[in-house]
């Protein structure tokens, strides 16, 4: 979710990439589907695993939940770290689907408020 909100309100200045402690190879159904209501698809986005490469070219490395916080591997110097404390959405897949989709459009809203507030404070004025 931050990677599309990042690509479509960081107006080509940004680039972001979403990397995982234990990705799963593709992006979560409910997510493609609640990121879709924003219309931004991000279908083609694929769940990775950090790489040095990345982190080679990283200026900053944002975590958005709390097992990815606890299990960030040790950073460069020059790599600032962000935490956005989200609740992980997938703990709900599987249950009530109403739940589960509640629960994908909440953490949806607050990476969306979270991206919004990180392009301010790089002065790009997000185009809505």
């Amino acid at each position: 979710m931050a990677e599309g909100f990042a690509r479509h309100f960081g107006q080509g200045l940004v680039e972001a990439q979403s990397a995982g402690v234990s990705p799963k190879g593709e992006v979560h159904p409910l997510t493609v589907k609640v990121m879709l209501e924003k219309g931004i698809d991000v279908s083609r986005q694929r769940s990775k695993g950090v790489t040095d490469a990345m982190l080679d070219r990283a200026d900053y490395v944002i975590t958005v939940c709390g097992n990815a916080d606890r299990n960030c591997p040790v950073l460069p110097p020059h790599i600032r770290k962000l935490h956005w404390p989200i609740e992980d959405p997938a703990a709900f897949a599987g249950r009530d689907q109403e739940a589960a989709l509640a629960a994908f459009r909440q953490a949806r809203d607050e990476i969306e408020a979270y991206i919004h507030s990180f392009l301010a404070s790089l002065n790009i004025s997000p185009e809505k």
